[in-house]
């Protein structure tokens, strides 16, 4: 018999953890707690006690060790996909490494709550997969999850201050953690902690772990990194907007599951998990760090002021995000939060949340082409909360992961149950004021109409959409930023914003009344969509579906990075 102890670390709470507060450079600092507490504090703790092996992340050697050596007291397998999984030569390893990694974050990380199950199994004559999957994550884990210990902390008494953030006892003042006197405010232990990460007197290690990752083979120069939402290219009296980008993989647990199930032995079982959790973090880090090298590629200089521009074909200026510059730094519009799996979490200017949004997902799919289980590409969908510069950031974020929810739910339904092909697909929402309800809400009192050709309520929104092109679909991304850009840059509409408000104002009436406007005007048809037909090019509809009024309003919010290409 050789007994080893199987374990699983999970988080609990983690959204709220990271995007529980307004003020970035806390979201920024939840975000790098987390990560590190699931893998490097993990590490560490490991060598407290003693013997133990963890693979080197440079080499391709995923092999286990633990079974076959006995003097290896703890081996870490794999972190990944939200979990993080360990094998123990005896409880009593497992239980102390426990203790020291609680107690550690409970030090370094509080308000971080992480759930621990372990079970004993025998290697030789158990399933490894299953004893994670169904008596450790589904029995145990999630036993633990449905059931919380409640965390009572210590609410204050009369002569307390209360965190501007957490609501709970205030320990110092932002001040002493990077933020600016004048802007200082009450802070906890838990806010003390994610300041830190974002503070140059503690060495800014958020900092450090995304420039060695996301940023470590570009030549960004002299450009930093933000912390701030004001850094991220506001414009005075032009531009205010932010732009949330929440991206996840479509069904990539369940491809994981798969592949694990044709492992041969329970060595195998590991190596296949440390291949594949290795191939989608490197994919995600290089798609990630393939936007980043976009907005940096795409960067010039007007006046000696660095800016992104958006200019047609005679190089007039249609749109401009100006880099924020302050105290003699110029920084970057573009911020990664989330980042190391398939659930990404960038932040940018408002007018770059499209653009970049669909990069990522041309990049994620083409740096996952070839994973270990040689099943293709894995596509993912985005959700892009474009709100003002100030709403309050958890807001935002809930609302991009709605977004990118709804977006998931759509091709459910396309494919059947994901009976065809999966697809890559992008939803988003412009907040040019404040949100009132769920983005089903909205969309249904803001996008339904009733228009005289059908009997059941159209809608105005074509979202969500395919990020690429797809025969006999029109619906994709690539036909809407040409349709964004014509209306941008063709003589027909450019400079006539009155003109274009008037369509969109027809567009609620129906198909004839499009058709009519159209004819006023002496226009042939709309701009074409790849892959539309006729009717939708005539009369701005199909199917009772409206082409063209997302794309009106998403003009100003558009900058195009990188050639427009053909269908």
């Amino acid at each position: 018999m050789n007994e080893l102890v199987a374990m699983v670390i999970d988080t609990t709470g983690i959204q709220k953890y990271i995007f529980g507060s307004n003020r970035l450079r806390e979201n920024i600092g939840g975000s790098y707690l987390v990560k590190v507490a699931t893998f490097e504090w993990v590490e560490e703790c490991l060598r407290e006690l003693g013997e133990i092996y963890i693979p080197d992340q440079e080499t391709e050697n995923f092999a286990p060790r633990i079974p076959k050596n006995l003097e290896i007291r703890g081996e870490l397998v794999y972190a990944g996909g939200g979990n993080t999984v360990l094998l123990f030569r005896g409880e009593e390893n497992a239980k102390n490494f426990t203790k020291i990694l609680t107690k550690k974050i409970l030090y370094k990380a509080p308000g971080l709550n992480i759930v621990v199950a372990h079970q004993i199994f025998d290697w030789d004559t158990d399933s490894l997969q299953e004893v994670i999957d169904k008596k450790v994550i589904q029995g145990k884990l999630e036993n633990e999850k449905r059931k919380p210990k409640p965390s009572m902390p210590m609410l204050g008494i009369s002569v307390t201050a209360t965190c501007n953030s957490t609501g709970l006892v205030a320990v110092d003042t932002s001040k002493h953690y990077g933020i600016p006197e004048n802007d200082s405010y009450l802070v906890s232990r838990e806010i003390v902690a994610k300041l830190k990460t974002v503070d140059r007197n503690y060495d800014e290690p958020a900092n450090k772990k995304l420039i060695n990752t996301i940023f470590k083979d570009l030549k960004k120069g002299d450009y930093e990194i933000p912390y701030d939402v004001d850094d991220l290219g506001r414009s005075e009296g032009e531009s205010s907007y932010i732009a949330i980008v929440h991206a996840d993989g479509n069904r990539l647990g369940n491809r994981f599951q798969e592949y694990l199930k044709t492992a041969s032995d329970n060595e195998d079982c590991i190596v296949k998990m440390r291949r594949f959790s290795r191939s989608v973090n490197d994919a995600a880090t290089k798609a990630l760090s393939a936007v980043a090298e976009m907005v940096i590629n795409s960067i010039t200089f007007e006046e000696n002021q660095a800016v992104i521009k958006y200019v047609d074909k005679l190089g007039r200026v249609i749109n401009k995000v100006a880099l924020k510059k302050r105290d003699g730094k110029t920084y970057l519009p573009f911020r990664p939060i989330v980042y190391g799996g398939d659930d990404i979490t960038f932040v940018c200017d408002g007018r770059l949340g499209l653009s970049l949004a669909a990069k990522f997902l041309e990049k994620f799919e083409e740096f996952t082409a070839n994973l270990p289980d040689r099943q293709g590409k894995v596509t993912a969908c985005v959700g892009i909360a474009i709100v003002k510069t100030h709403y309050p950031f958890a807001k935002a974020y809930a609302l991009s992961e709605a977004l990118c929810n709804k977006a998931k739910k759509w091709i459910r339904e396309e494919t059947d149950d994901y009976k065809k092909p999966l697809f890559s697909a992008l939803d988003w929402h412009i907040a040019a004021s404040g949100l009132i309800g769920t983005i089903h809400e909205i969309r249904q009192r803001e996008y339904q109409v009733q228009i005289p050709e059908r009997d059941e309520v159209a809608c105005l929104a074509m979202r969500p959409m395919r990020s690429h092109s797809c025969k006999n679909e029109w619906r994709t991304w690539t036909g809407f930023a040409k349709v964004v850009d014509e209306l941008n840059t063709h003589e027909d509409w450019k400079d006539r914003r009155n003109k274009v408000m008037a369509l969109r104002d027809v567009l609620r009436q129906g198909l004839e009344a499009t058709r009519q406007f159209r004819q006023v005007y002496g226009l042939e048809s709309l701009p074409a969509f790849p892959g539309g037909n006729n009717e939708l090019r005539e009369k701005g509809w199909w199917k009772g579906v409206c082409g063209y009024f997302d794309a009106i309003e998403a003009m100003e919010f558009y900058i195009p990075l990188g050639e427009l290409t053909d269908e």
